[in-house]
């Protein structure tokens, strides 16, 4: 089992940065895919970014595309979100999610394992 733990969520004006900070332990693995998606109020929860294993191959959404950096730690077993130029419509949870067999995918079913969430709220 893997278990993930969220952080550094809250509320922030528009045009604010933060940065979201996600723990990872149990049966961890560096060759683990890490991602991180989010769920808007009344809407599915869908895909933000995703990092393989040594960081060097990441993936946005479209929508967060030049303002969002995911970034790992595999010494310390952690993966960031680096939000900037925060719109209202990033009001969210975000999730962050591991797979360990290493697949570079932006498909929810794909990672068997789910923090509990952080939610992010921007004002306008």
């Amino acid at each position: 089992q893997v278990q993930l733990v969220e952080s550094g969520g809250g509320l922030v004006q528009a045009g604010d940065s933060l940065r979201l900070s996600c723990a990872a332990s149990g049966r961890t693995s560096s060759s683990a895919v890490m991602a991180w998606f989010r769920q808007a109020p009344g809407k599915e929860r869908e895909f933000v970014a995703r990092i393989s294993w040594n960081g060097g191959n990441t993936r946005y959404a479209d929508s967060v595309k030049d303002r969002f950096t995911i970034s790992r730690d595999n010494a310390k077993n952690t993966v960031n979100l680096q939000m900037n130029n925060l719109k209202p419509e990033d009001t969210a949870i975000y999730y962050c999610a591991a797979n360990i067999r290493g697949l570079l995918t932006t498909i929810q079913a794909l990672y068997p394992y789910w923090g509990q969430g952080t939610h992010v709220t921007v004002s306008s």
